[in-house]
């Protein structure tokens, strides 16, 4: 298991373990004869007589799998010490806790960060985005600025993006970044940005909410793709969005029903049912990652190696400080496109894929994306959730075949 830094940014010590809480998140009071997780509710309508202020009305606003789901997630998500009460139940204008910790399920990641950008984001306004990361976000920017949103873009290591804040109304962080995990101080951008009354939405899904909690440090907008390592299947697409602001809440929501971008009831309740053993996979796939690090770290063909939990890697010193593990992600690059196809080709027990996060670990060569700037040899590298001394040795006998 990773280290668990007790700094300032370790939040939840004193409190139950991420084991307990990932396991009872968003469970409704037991009910006799009842299933402990109740199943998937198909329904695209519900008995509606008279009064419409009941829960449930249209299955484009609100499903009662939803609400479990959203309900772990804001469980997960809160700030230390804000996360509601065992067993406590609550209702779809929520899916949120007694302290106004709310979260909204999206059909995926995308949904989840475009709810957000166009629900807060008006013509004439700026929005700070970081130039390192998902690689959608190039095609976000794009339609923010058809709309009339200036965008300024900034690196995410070094704090770069406060150079650019002055007067905007949004910013846009994704720490670590995806694919070149870069780490920046959260804290420092949050204080920053609202010192001047910018917004701050931080793409959490590389970390998850068992590696950071970027409510605890300030943050509106909590935001990721359940898609990854937060379900850690790769069977299903899913998206969220949490925050502690009810109007700003109540913005997100109003636009997931103009779009329509959500969740089947399947997809949600699988999401809720993989929540349960997220602790299991987390620890197990940062473990694998970091002895992955560690086994490349001397390798002569393997450079730009970066895991933010080497303690030599440049990012370390912050990570330690706000993360509480490290993620299952590590990057590096080969010599040359070739080298690098030929390291995929000769690998057994990983699968070259895109997405990360899944117990079966997956690798790529990126650049065939086209979106990202990185070499053209460079890999990102899912930890699964195998037995370590399987995974490394078949990683380095893919690069020691594959030499000449």
């Amino acid at each position: 298991m990773t280290d668990v830094p007790t700094g300032a940014g370790a939040v939840g010590a004193g409190g139950p373990g991420d084991g307990t809480r990932v396991v009872r998140a968003g469970l409704p009071e037991p009910v006799n004869h009842e299933p402990t997780l109740p199943g998937p509710v198909f329904a695209a309508h519900f008995h509606l007589s008279g009064d419409v202020t009941g829960p449930y009305k249209y299955g484009r606003d609100e499903n009662p799998t939803w609400t479990h789901l959203e309900r772990a997630i804001s469980e997960l998500e809160a700030p230390h010490g804000l996360s509601a009460p065992d067993g406590q139940e609550s209702g779809p204008e929520g899916s949120a806790d007694s302290h106004g910790v709310e979260t909204l399920v999206f059909a995926s990641g995308m949904a989840a960060i475009s709810a957000v950008l166009f629900s807060h984001l008006r013509a004439g306004d700026t929005v700070v985005l970081p130039n390192d990361g998902y690689q959608v976000l190039p095609l976000v920017r794009e339609q923010l600025q058809a709309y009339g949103i200036e965008v300024r873009t900034a690196p995410t290591g070094g704090d770069g993006q406060l150079a650019v804040l002055d007067g905007a109304r949004l910013l846009w962080i994704e720490t670590p970044s995806n694919p070149g995990l870069d780490v920046c101080d959260l804290r420092r951008l949050i204080d920053a940005a609202h010192a001047q009354g910018t917004l701050v939405a931080v793409d959490n899904t590389l970390a998850t909410p068992l590696g950071q909690r970027p409510l605890d440090f300030g943050a509106d907008f909590s935001v990721a793709s359940g898609t990854k390592q937060l379900t850690g299947h790769g069977d299903l697409l899913l998206g969220y969005v949490t925050c502690r602001d009810a109007e700003r809440a109540a913005a997100v929501r109003r636009w997931r029903k103009i779009v329509g971008a959500i969740p089947g009831p399947m997809e949600a309740w699988l999401a809720h049912r993989s929540l349960a053993t997220l602790h299991l996979r987390a620890d197990r796939q940062n473990a694998n990652a970091l002895a992955l690090a560690e086994a490349l770290r001397d390798r002569p063909e393997v450079t730009d190696l970066r895991y933010p939990g080497l303690p030599d890697d440049p990012s370390h010193p912050i990570a330690s400080r706000q993360m509480r593990r490290f993620g299952c992600v590590v990057s590096f690059t080969l010599p040359t496109r070739a080298r690098a196809e030929r390291f995929l080709e000769a690998l057994t027990l990983v699968d070259d894929a895109t997405s990360f996060g899944g117990v079966r670990s997956t690798a790529e060569r990126r650049r065939r994306w086209g979106g990202d700037n990185v070499p053209e040899g460079f890999i990102r590298f899912s930890a699964g959730a195998e037995d370590p001394q399987d995974l490394i040795p078949d990683v380095l006998n893919a690069l020691n075949s594959t030499a000449n």
